[in-house]
């Protein structure tokens, strides 16, 4: 058995397998733990938008909140917010209602604060943006505490059973209404995007190093151009046949689609061809060697898509890695079709830009390898031998 563990320690393609796993390892472990450090230190990059419906009692609120939140408080009105809020610009809105200072003045009356959360997002925006909404409900309610402390106290002979009631009315005074727009059926749904994009990836880069190895196996005196335009082909029937695959089991186990079906098979259809155009430049470049920047760019694209955290709590290093790669133009599309959102159009065109540059460096890497020498010779050793005289 010894020997022939030597033996096959000596094969290339088992040097190539533990050096892909060890890869993996190093990988990972930089990327990951470079790019998710000191994400909880810019919590405060998050955005909450106010929008003031009772002057100055408003104003005055605002102001005592952007103290106390570790967010940034940005004054809007209804639309703008609205807006920015479907755009994921902004992670909650806050408002305040016109007659909300009155309602709070008012014996017996309870006054209410509006929260409105995104859920397409990724899950840590909905608890993060929750928990703020009851820390601001919770701080409001103090300070109308406070404030009905003295006028409880003028009532020194007040029975017991009254005076619970004006307890909590004192310490209830504010109530939250928090609504959800683009509202997500459950954390598998809530999963979908993270999903598609990675196994749409690694499928992309399993395939383009078997189709290396393919092309690597052909006969020689094969045209690299006739190679080259049957992989772009292979490229485009696979994304079609893959992408339907995809988008009909995520609909056939309870997925969501906003938009229908058709919208979410031919943007999946779109990303997956990027994706294998994108994976496939770095092994005509690189050859089998590829593959290790390929693993480079499956690890970068997980952190700085967006998937798992939201690209805001993120250094700006990889937020700016991010803009230049396909995943993160993916995942934003898909949480807009299955969830609701903004059109898709700028996700689409950046998909196709990065799908041309990734062509176009592929025809150039093409044009500039030398043809075999078997294939420049191939006319000569066409021609029929002379006989020697």
């Amino acid at each position: 058995m010894l020997q022939t563990f030597k033996d096959l320690l000596k094969k290339p393609q088992t040097i190539v397998g533990i050096v892909m796993a060890l890869s993996f390892q190093i990988i990972f472990c930089l990327v990951w733990m470079t790019g998710y450090d000191g994400v909880n230190e810019r919590v405060k990059d998050f955005k909450i938008a106010f929008v003031n419906q009772d002057g100055a009692f408003g104003q005055s609120l605002e102001k005592q909140l952007e103290g106390k939140l570790p967010f940034r408080i940005v004054e809007m009105d209804g639309v703008q917010a609205a807006d920015r809020l479907n755009r994921r610009e902004v992670q909650m809105v806050v408002t305040v209602p016109e007659h909300f200072s009155a309602e709070l003045q008012t014996p017996g009356k309870k006054a209410e604060l509006k929260y409105t959360i995104n859920e397409s997002n990724p899950v840590t925006v909905k608890g993060a943006m929750q928990s703020a909404a009851n820390s601001i409900t919770a701080s409001v309610n103090a300070g109308a505490a406070a404030k009905g402390t003295q006028a409880v106290l003028e009532q020194l002979r007040m029975p017991a059973e009254q005076a619970g009631q004006a307890s909590t009315a004192l310490t209830s005074r504010v109530e939250s209404q928090i609504t959800f727009t683009n509202p997500v059926s459950g954390m598998n749904n809530q999963m979908v995007p993270m999903m598609l994009v990675l196994a749409s990836f690694v499928g992309a880069m399993i395939m383009g190093m078997n189709v290396q190895q393919g092309v690597m196996m052909m006969k020689p005196g094969t045209s690299k151009w006739k190679l080259f335009g049957a992989r772009l082909l292979l490229n485009v029937l696979s994304a079609v046949f893959v992408s339907l695959v995809g988008s009909s089991l995520v609909m056939a186990l309870g997925g969501q689609a906003a938009h229908g079906f058709l919208s979410l098979w031919m943007f999946l259809g779109v990303f997956v061809l990027t994706f294998m155009l994108f994976a496939q430049m770095f092994l005509i470049v690189f050859g089998m060697a590829g593959m290790l920047v390929n693993v480079t760019m499956l690890s970068v694209q997980l952190v700085s898509s967006g998937a798992m955290v939201p690209r805001q709590l993120l250094s700006s290093t990889y937020q700016s890695i991010g803009e230049f790669l396909p995943a993160s133009y993916a995942v934003e599309g898909l949480m807009n079709l299955q969830f609701g959102g903004p059109a898709i159009g700028p996700e689409v065109l950046a998909l196709l830009v990065i799908s041309l540059v990734s062509v176009g460096i592929s025809l150039l890497a093409v044009t500039l390898k030398r043809a075999p020498k078997l294939e420049q010779n191939k006319e000569l050793s066409a021609e029929p031998a002379v006989p020697a005289v």
